[in-house]
């Protein structure tokens, strides 16, 4: 007869959970507060939001005070895994969704901002992403992945307008599609070595010595698929510029940052054991996509005449371009990572916002999208602050001095030198400066040309709520006093990073 196990609830460590559950128990208030009483303001749902976020952010705060000095903490049955990169990630997933959530305070005519399931929806999704990057367990990334997923599509719809809903479907296709090639790939690594925990996995399949190469291959492949979706990496890409133009400004935006940063922690983990251990192929194989994608997308992005889908395809370029981490694999790279997502964060999202002063209800006669590049043409006459802080953000995207991107782009390249990756470095270089193209002709229009009259005779003149400017604002000072904050960011990244173990 067996005897029963005893468990102890401070062996299960259950304040590894912690920042998990604190944005669920959000959700949860949210609705029975909608349950209880109807039909109230939206300011309340997003004072929630917002507070129980803040509550996240403390308790990720407590978490990196424990791993700085305990190291990596493991909780609930060793399920959870607390270490330097599930903290710095929260910290991008938590801090964006931040910048966010007051948005939702802008105009009403967004009217999924009304909805107090949109807000329930948002907490859900950033509770997914966390639990995908505190883990390495392959199901309960799955879980995560799939909880964020099934609550994005639902937020896309939300926006109720023709291109959403298509949108939607497009992404709901795309991800159910990466989900089964997930399940695929950790079904074979699960067959090989009778393990679901990658550090296991990467244990076993070294000892040994690969003898299962064939199998191997099959499940990096599925796997591959998955996160290409995740990521858009070229060709996986097509999705992408659809669902963003589908979805409001601001969302787009938040999607080009939130849930690549959770895909990319799951990626560094997955792969670099393999990478490091000598499997040439692999190596060849991210170095194809990485090229790939930023060249690309580069290309594509020149040929636009639509502005929300010119920053579509150059977050696509910006993916490929931080995947160059997870070819290198060094500590420095993957600092450089860290630091590059989180100040891409604040430039993009401040992009996208900008896309939305400048959205219309009804569009002119002959106009074609919302955001074609003729009625930002003249910008600088029209609305002064609008166009200087959007070249801004250009200028920024492009990796000029001494604006945020151009460190990322920095000490990325950085480390492809130091790691002897010298060909692909020179392939960075010369996607930035292709890039720079796109972002200044952005720029061409605002300052150089004259605005476009419309046929009733009246001149577009862009508009902003006071919400909307102040989380621009704090974009535009983020994008540029960078400079102050980048060495001790890095110095700050790299230990956590270090100390994990990667």
């Amino acid at each position: 007869m067996l005897e029963p196990v005893n468990v102890s609830l401070e062996s299960l460590n259950l304040m590894t959970l912690a920042p998990m559950l604190i944005p669920i128990i959000g959700a949860l208030l949210i609705l029975i507060i909608d349950i209880a009483k109807s039909n109230l303001d939206k300011t309340l749902y997003v004072g929630i939001s917002l507070l129980f976020l803040l509550i996240d952010f403390s308790a990720l705060l407590s978490s990196a005070g424990v791993f700085a000095q305990d190291g990596t903490i493991m909780g609930v049955f060793d399920l959870m895994l607390i270490d330097g990169l599930a903290i710095l990630s929260q910290f991008i997933l938590v801090g964006a969704s931040l910048l966010f959530i007051p948005l939702a305070l802008t105009h009403k005519r967004f009217h999924e901002f009304s909805y107090p399931e949109f807000f329930a929806l948002f907490l859900f999704m950033i509770s997914g992403f966390q639990f995908m990057v505190a883990t390495d367990n392959l199901i309960l990334i799955f879980v995560g992945l799939e909880t964020a997923s099934l609550a994005l599509y639902t937020l896309i719809a939300m926006h109720n307008r023709n291109k959403s809903f298509e949108a939607a479907v497009k992404y709901f296709t795309m991800g159910a599609l990466a989900a089964g090639f997930f399940s695929f790939g950790a079904m074979i690594f699960y067959a090989l070595t009778g393990s679901v925990e990658l550090g296991q996995i990467a244990t076993i399949l070294e000892a040994n010595n690969y003898a299962d190469m064939g199998y191997v291959l099959v499940a990096v492949v599925f796997m591959l698929a998955s996160f290409g979706f995740k990521l858009s990496l070229v060709p996986f890409h097509t999705w992408a510029p659809d669902v963003y133009e589908g979805a409001s400004a601001a969302m787009a935006g938040y999607m080009s940052i939130v849930p690549k940063i959770a895909a990319f922690i799951v990626v560094m983990r997955m792969f670099e054991f393999l990478i490091n251990s000598g499997v040439v192929w692999l190596e060849v194989v991210l170095y194809i996509f990485v090229v790939v994608t930023m060249t690309a997308a580069n290309v594509w992005a020149l040929v636009q005449t639509d502005v929300k889908r010119m920053l579509a395809y150059s977050s696509i370029s910006h993916a490929g371009f931080v995947m160059v981490a997870i070819l290198i694999g060094t500590t420095q790279a993957n600092s450089a990572l860290f630091l590059y997502w989180i100040l891409f964060s604040f430039t993009n999202l401040g992009a996208f916002s900008m896309l939305w002063i400048s959205r219309q209800k009804h569009l002119p006669v002959g106009q074609s999208s919302d955001h074609s590049y003729n009625k930002f043409a003249g910008m600088i006459k029209t609305a002064p602050v609008a166009a200087t802080i959007m070249g801004l953000f250009m200028l920024s995207l492009a990796g000029l001095p001494p604006f945020a991107l151009f460190w990322g782009k920095l000490y990325m390249i950085s480390s492809a030198v130091t790691a002897g990756y010298t060909v692909l470095a020179l392939i960075m270089a010369l996607n930035s400066a292709i890039a720079g193209y796109y972002y200044l002709k952005l720029i061409v229009y605002m300052f150089m040309k004259e605005p476009v009259v419309n046929q009733d005779g009246t001149v577009y003149v862009a508009n902003a709520t006071m919400s909307l400017k102040t989380i621009i604002g704090f974009a535009a000072v983020g994008t540029i006093f960078a400079v102050i904050v980048v060495n001790p960011l890095l110095e700050f990244i790299t230990a956590f990073v270090y100390n994990s173990g990667y």
